[in-house]
């Protein structure tokens, strides 16, 4: 046959070509009853390459319920609050949400609140920051000022913080006690036990009349020490004392007497002398241009003694300047009948003679 060679099955240079042309024209499209494409093997084409499977992209799997909850990872070299900065934040938050609720001024209890914002987003602590500037670096924080710096100063002394004590209701002599150097809850109790004293400057009284020296406990050496502490800190008192008139302090006492009276003030309940835990004592915060001021019944043990808890009154000065003072109604003597500022009783004669001001010091 033509179309083979000589092998047999391998076709010839005649076959190939004319296989070649059908398959052409089978795939140009010539004519509707074109052949079928060829099926038999041979070696004239090629064979077809593999199919190629489409590009793809990869997509994000869709995050699950928890990992999109999940919080966000932390950078571990991202700085933390201090712990003592946490405390006295909680310390002044805990103190704006009292004031608030016993009717201070609004601008205290904001204060308060930005000074608890401050401490907490801090990135240095108060304690190295007060070993190396001193209360001048706490004054210069934002939000913080003079009131606040004393605040944190005294937790940074002695471990508390009497005025939050006060809105508490949680003052007690052996807590007054416990800020002086050497005198620990133990100690402490056993003073007052002992000499029934429970102010600071009925102790340093102890201290110089020797009463103090009988108490188990107070040597020689520790002894000079407390009277040492008590002299500086009573002093610190005093220079706030001096500078704010009778007169303006029994304007608060009034304006605390009246308001107890009439019931309008908010009431706490006191830690002593109070086992139901009845929140009968009112409490009163108020201000005289820049100077804050906190205002409540003595709750010592001399006065339930004397029978004076709605008599006398424990003014607290709470701002730049810390100071305290009591004020009764003297039972002799020339200002008899009278309110009067303990301590200031020269002071106070001199505001009553004044005739343009003795209307506005008596009720």
């Amino acid at each position: 046959m033509i179309g083979t060679t000589a092998e047999g099955n391998v076709p010839g240079p005649l076959a190939r070509e004319a296989h070649g042309q059908m398959q052409t024209d089978h795939g140009r499209g010539k004519g509707t009853d074109a052949p079928p494409p060829c099926t038999q093997k041979c070696t004239c084409a090629p064979p077809a390459p593999a199919p190629i499977p489409p590009p793809f992209t990869c997509l994000p799997m869709p995050m699950t319920e928890p990992e999109m909850t999940k919080p966000a990872m932390t950078k571990p070299d991202a700085p933390s609050t201090a712990p003592i900065n946490l405390d006295i934040a909680e310390q002044f938050q805990e103190a704006a949400d009292l004031l608030e609720a016993q009717d201070a001024s609004p601008f205290r209890v904001r204060a308060y609140r930005q000074g608890a914002s401050t401490l907490t987003g801090l990135d240095r602590s108060v304690e190295d920051l007060y070993a190396a500037e001193g209360r001048e670096g706490l004054v210069d924080l934002p939000s913080i000022g003079a009131s606040l710096a004393n605040a944190i100063v005294e937790v940074l002394e002695t471990g508390r913080w009497r005025y939050g004590e006060r809105l508490r209701g949680a003052v007690t002599p052996e807590r007054v006690f416990r800020q002086l150097p050497g005198i620990g809850p133990t100690l402490a109790e056993r003073i007052h036990d002992t000499l029934g004293v429970e102010t600071l400057e009925a102790l340093e009284q102890a201290a110089h009349d020797g009463r103090l020296a009988d108490v188990e406990g107070i040597g020689a050496r520790r002894l000079q020490g407390l009277r040492d502490a008590l002299a500086a800190r009573l002093r610190q008192r005093a220079s706030g004392t001096a500078t704010v008139p009778v007169s303006e302090l029994l304007d608060v006492d009034r304006e605390y007497r009246r308001k107890a009276a009439a019931g309008t003030l908010r009431t706490i309940a006191p830690r002593r002398f109070n086992p139901a835990n009845d929140a009968w004592l009112p409490i009163l915060h108020t201000e005289r241009e820049d100077r804050h001021y906190t205002a409540l019944y003595s709750n010592t043990a001399r006065a339930h003694a004397l029978d004076r808890t709605n008599d006398w009154v424990v003014i607290y000065r709470e701002d730049s300047d810390q100071a305290q003072w009591t004020v009764v109604t003297e039972t002799s003597g020339p200002l008899e009948g009278k309110r009067v500022v303990r301590g200031r009783e020269a002071a106070c004669l001199r505001h009553y003679q004044d005739p343009s001001e003795a209307s506005t010091a008596q009720e």
